[in-house]
């Protein structure tokens, strides 16, 4: 969505910050920089046998967990661009051959949320 029709938009239909709630945005240019950051490995605890290289986009705390919320059980699906953006920025990091892997929700969590969250942001970061 161009900036024009975002400013456009927030006069009719005021918004807030989804990780602060400051006025004005769906995302304030200080939780924005929140989602700039180095991917990293992460695997889980205890990690399954054969498990490849999990690499995390960020780490799942503050402002970035806020957003994710905020995108996954609130319906907050404009943050799909931003948080598609650094899962994409993750992924490339390692260079072609990674591969996007959204862990699929159940029918009923996809009815109760209206969306799903987790191959919307995969979608998105595959786009990019």
């Amino acid at each position: 969505m161009g900036r024009v029709l975002a400013d456009l938009l927030d006069l009719v239909l005021p918004r807030d910050c989804a990780g602060c709630r400051a006025p004005g945005r769906t995302l304030c240019r200080t939780c924005r920089a929140e989602l700039v950051g180095a991917p990293f490995l992460h695997a889980p605890t205890p990690a399954p046998p054969g498990l490849p290289p999990v690499v995390a986009a960020a780490a799942y705390g503050g402002v970035v967990r806020t957003l994710l919320l905020a995108h996954k059980e609130r319906g907050r699906t404009t943050l799909v661009t931003p948080l598609g953006a650094l899962l994409a920025t993750a992924a490339a990091a390692y260079g072609p051959g990674v591969v996007l892997v959204p862990v699929p929700s159940s029918p009923t969590a996809v009815r109760v949320r209206g969306h799903d969250h987790a191959r919307r942001l995969a979608a998105a970061a595959g786009r990019r």
